[in-house]
């Protein structure tokens, strides 16, 4: 979920920048937060007719297809209640992608064929997950720990963001706040806590590809996000300053 509002960063109390879904941090309270206040906004490109049929026809798939999860892992809970996971793997989903439905339009995207496959394989990967029950690697309430633990981060991290969130990586701004500067990708931190607690308590070979997969195309998301965001000067200096993207220590 890329996606940053404006090219022109937005500098607060502590800045971060805004990515797709997933987050991006930017400058953080090292920065000056008077910089470039006064200084003239870049020029909008217009959004055309077919741009906002493209966004409506996107939002609207993502809404379906978010539907047909939920009520299938409903159906499955109503069969074992005990599935705690089960719910809450939906709450996570919502949060992921439910939240890109009103995210705020960019003026700037990544269309490459690349970027695509890594936004729409890391984002709409829960339609492969294997919903019957699985090999319990852990407990079903420390799994549902885990996922809980990840979304409160999500949350956390999403309200840094505010609405500087989609799917696509695109520029929508400079943010400096909250869980940004701790880690420059704290959503995928989230992603990582929730995705781990619902695979290891319904753990099988077709959710483990799944997940792998999924982990893979996550760190090739942050990637590109990087990519294009370092192309905003105020970003590269987030960079410095805030040195892990995901894991403190570790990457």
């Amino acid at each position: 979920m890329f996606d940053t509002s404006s090219l022109t960063p937005v500098i607060t109390g502590s800045s971060h920048s805004a990515g797709p879904g997933n987050g991006i941090g930017n400058i953080n309270g090292d920065v000056d937060i008077n910089a470039n206040i006064n200084e003239p906004r870049a020029a909008e490109s217009p959004l055309t007719l077919s741009r906002l049929a493209l966004e409506v026809m996107v939002r609207a798939s993502t809404a379906g297809l978010l539907a047909v999860f939920g009520y299938s892992a409903w159906l499955h809970w109503r069969a074992d209640p005990s599935r705690i996971t089960l719910l809450l793997i939906v709450v996570a989903e919502c949060l992921t992608v439910g939240l890109s439905l009103v995210a705020r339009v960019p003026r700037k995207r990544d269309w490459h064929a690349l970027a695509m496959v890594l936004s729409v394989g890391g984002t709409y990967y829960f339609l492969a997950v294997q919903l019957v029950p699985g090999v319990r690697v852990i407990p079903e309430f420390v799994g549902a720990a885990l996922q809980i633990t990840g979304i409160a981060w999500q949350m956390f991290a999403k309200l840094s963001l505010r609405r500087s969130f989609g799917i696509l990586p695109a520029n929508r701004g400079v943010v400096s706040r909250g869980a940004y500067r701790f880690i420059r990708h704290p959503m995928y931190l989230g992603y990582l806590l929730s995705d781990l607690g619902f695979l290891l308590s319904n753990f099988g070979v077709q959710n483990l590809l799944v997940y792998g997969i999924q982990f893979s195309l996550q760190a090739g998301r942050i990637v590109k996000e990087e990519g294009l965001l370092s192309e905003d000067p105020q970003y590269v200096q987030y960079k410095a300053s805030v040195r892990y993207r995901v894991i403190p220590g570790v990457f």
